[in-house]
């Protein structure tokens, strides 16, 4: 009977014993690997994560512009589909450019008569000028005749004064003396007549001179006016190379609101132009993250459409926070206050070149991991 009873104890140890062993070394093998992941994760967060600032709440931009016209008109062609990729100078609208070739024509002809009155106001001042050489030739020689006349009314005044003593000693005839008072009143009447003559050769130059400033400053009024016809003319060429609407870079289209026969005014946006192959990525970090982020460090970025990852750099913090530049600032100076961690632009700048960063596209989500380390390797700490 006993044996009976002990047979079964003996079985069931023996089926105990094993599977007790198993357990504990699952275990042990399951602590090990633990206390291994562990290690590795200590590890890896020691040489690295530690270092590393992240956030999700990251974006792709890129600055697009919107692309308007210049001048009022009406769309005689749209040369550019939705999406459409273009190149810096491509032409993307033209506006009818009929009346702003006739204003052209107009401006052209204007410049043209000011540019004729200019030239005959010229011709004007030359003809004075030579008449004021002429006129003062004229009056250098009614200068001489004058100063002859003088001479010879000296003479005959001497003559005269000597024939008039002669006559009183009754040393000559009343008959030269008479002659010599002839000869002296006619000399007297010569240079009287040279000296009005000079007088008024200088009274016909002091005309000619007041002319010629007239003349002058005609001259400048038609150079003046020839420069504001041909800024006229600048301005109506200006105008009709405006009714070319062309791409301000290489990008791609987009928002293209206008359509043909369209009527648009200066300012009036009529598509966008997106440069792809300029994107840069925006993340948002909180202000607690922003104490070791320096512009140069690596950015590792991870975008939700793609699978794959890229490279970066940071390249600059913004100066304020977001909140700061929003269209209504928030003013904690009344009723509750709750703080808030407030989040910082950081621009990063991409190391890929253009061909793959124009396959992302602005508003993509990213993941953005900053390395707070130098560039070298060495930490912020141990620097």
């Amino acid at each position: 009977m006993n044996q009976a009873i002990r047979e079964p104890i003996e079985h069931t140890t023996g089926e105990t014993m094993p599977a007790a062993t198993r357990r504990r070394r699952t275990w042990l093998l399951g602590g090990l690997a633990g206390a291994i992941a562990l290690a590795a994760l200590l590890a890896w967060w020691w040489s690295s994560g530690r270092f590393l600032e992240g956030t999700d709440d990251a974006y792709v931009r890129a600055d697009w512009v919107a692309v308007s016209a210049q001048v009022s008109g009406y769309i005689a062609e749209v040369l550019v589909a939705d999406d459409a990729d273009v190149q810096a100078g491509d032409l993307l609208l033209r506006l009818d450019p009929r009346d702003f070739r006739q204003r052209l024509r107009a401006a052209e002809a204007r410049e043209a008569a000011a540019q004729a009155a200019l030239e005959a106001q010229r011709a004007k001042l030359e003809t004075l000028d030579r008449q004021l050489l002429e006129q003062a030739q004229t009056i250098s020689r009614a200068r001489a005749d004058g100063e002859a006349a003088q001479a010879e009314w000296r003479r005959a005044e001497t003559d005269w004064r000597r024939y008039r003593q002669l006559a009183d000693e009754h040393a000559t005839s009343r008959q030269r003396l008479e002659n010599a008072d002839a000869a002296h009143q006619r000399a007297r009447a010569a240079a009287r007549r040279a000296n009005a003559e000079e007088g008024r050769q200088r009274a016909a130059r002091d005309v000619l001179k007041s002319r010629r400033r007239e003349a002058e400053a005609a001259l400048a009024q038609r150079q003046a006016e020839l420069q504001e016809a041909a800024a006229a003319r600048e301005l109506a060429r200006h105008a009709l190379d405006d009714t070319e609407i062309r791409a301000p870079f290489a990008g791609r289209v987009g928002q293209r609101k206008v359509r043909l026969r369209q009527y648009v005014t200066p300012g009036l946006p009529l598509l966008a132009v997106v440069p792809l192959e300029q994107a840069y990525v925006v993340a948002n970090y909180k202000e607690t993250q922003l104490e070791r982020i320096r512009p140069g460090q690596p950015v590792e970025l991870e975008v939700d459409t793609f699978g794959r990852r890229w490279r970066g750099r940071v390249d600059s913090v913004a100066p304020a926070s977001g909140a700061v530049f929003a269209l209504l600032p928030p003013d904690n100076a009344t009723g509750n206050f709750t703080k808030i961690v407030q989040r910082f632009p950081v621009r990063i700048r991409l190391d890929a070149d253009a061909a793959e960063r124009g396959r992302l596209l602005p508003g993509m989500s990213v993941i953005a991991t900053v390395d707070t380390r130098e560039p070298d390797g060495a930490s912020a700490d141990e620097r």
